[in-house]
């Protein structure tokens, strides 16, 4: 598998940050694998299991999770509830052909034309349904 590409060098990507939109977050009580829109996601116990805008669901580790969402009804830090993602500016890139992309904590997503290719660093990338990319997020200006 071809690892994706560096949208830090596509004159094409843009800077986007996720609005501030809250998902409902369950806590895995034991290891599984979750359907996401972009295929079938492993998770281990205690990891987080997010439902978004559009009722769709996605894993992501304990460890990233705490990292990147805080909670917003009063609950402590780990308790199902209702979480929002620390503001983080990403660069995108609309796909125009197929492609899969592995995931750091194991498992792949498959994107289609038309899905968006997301980078939070480096060597960490995420695919999105268009559908959802477009009410989740919003770009970021230029400063400059």
């Amino acid at each position: 598998m071809t690892p994706p590409p560096d949208l830090s060098r596509d004159p094409n990507a843009l800077r986007v940050r996720k609005r501030p939109l809250p998902v409902a977050v369950a806590f895995a009580r034991e290891d599984g694998i979750c359907a996401t829109l972009e295929g079938p996601m492993p998770f281990r116990c205690g990891d987080a299991i997010l439902t978004g805008v559009r009722g769709e669901h996605w894993p992501v580790t304990r460890e990233r999770f705490e990292t990147r969402y805080t909670p917003v009804q009063g609950q402590a830090m780990g308790q199902d509830g209702r979480y929002l993602k620390h503001p983080q500016t990403v660069l995108a890139r609309r796909l125009d052909a197929p492609l899969q992309v592995m995931l750091p904590a194991g498992g792949r997503l498959t994107g289609k034309p038309g899905d968006w290719l997301l980078q939070y660093a480096a060597d960490d990338h995420g695919i999105i349904d268009e559908d959802v990319f477009r009410t989740t997020y919003t770009p970021v200006a230029d400063a400059g």
